[in-house]
């Protein structure tokens, strides 16, 4: 039986064509054993290149890295200057990165309140924008940022391609993590992850 890989909404799909080629069925095939064969053909051809090449575009973007730049590990995290949750992992994430065994390579997006984008893009126009993200975070957001009259039109569209960006992988919500699995494979966790997910994505301390 003859077969064709394809997709819809970014979703794999396998169009099977009946011996007599008269009909054509829309489905997951499996083996003798219950695997899904076709899901495992969706992973290979489409969604593991797919997650790669989005990995290469978050290698391309402005990002700040927080740890250090051998460190093995690297995690790409999509943060808003007021989301909690964001300061939450950051703290959780502390022995990880100050061990170097991870590096965290953080995207700046403005989507919670009207306050991100100045107070981001003013993150970004700093001196030294890596060190200014890591004292606001490690003050739990209390640090004071100073919001210049007018906002560099370079940071805001570097803001804009990173909501861009998250937007194209199909997050909606901060903090989105993204990182790599032992098989290639770009995983996501959005939201505050628990405690046994930062092993999986992090290791062990």
């Amino acid at each position: 039986m003859k077969g064709w890989l394809g997709k819809y909404q970014d979703m794999g799909v396998a169009i099977y064509l009946t011996p007599d080629g008269k009909h054509a069925i829309s489905g997951y095939m499996y083996d003798e054993n219950g695997t899904n064969l076709s899901e495992q053909l969706f992973q290979k051809e489409l969604y593991t290149p797919a997650g790669q090449k989005m990995w290469k575009q978050m290698e391309a973007a402005s990002w700040l890295l927080d740890g250090k730049k051998e460190a093995p590990i690297i995690l790409y995290v999509f943060a808003d200057p007021f989301c909690p949750y964001c300061k939450q992992f950051w703290q959780q994430a502390r022995p990880w990165v100050e061990s170097g065994k991870v590096q965290i390579r953080t995207l700046l997006v403005g989507v919670i309140k009207p306050e991100s984008t100045p107070v981001a893009a003013a993150i970004l126009a700093s001196r030294d924008p890596a060190q200014t993200w890591h004292d606001y975070e490690k003050s739990a957001g209390k640090m004071k940022i100073a919001i210049p009259a007018n906002l560099p039109e370079e940071k805001l569209r570097t803001l804009n391609q990173n909501q861009q960006l998250m937007d194209q992988l199909g997050a909606n919500a901060t903090p989105a993590i993204y990182y790599m699995n032992k098989e290639n494979m770009l995983q996501q966790v959005v939201g505050l992850p628990e405690a046994d997910k930062l092993q999986v994505m992090m290791g062990e301390k």
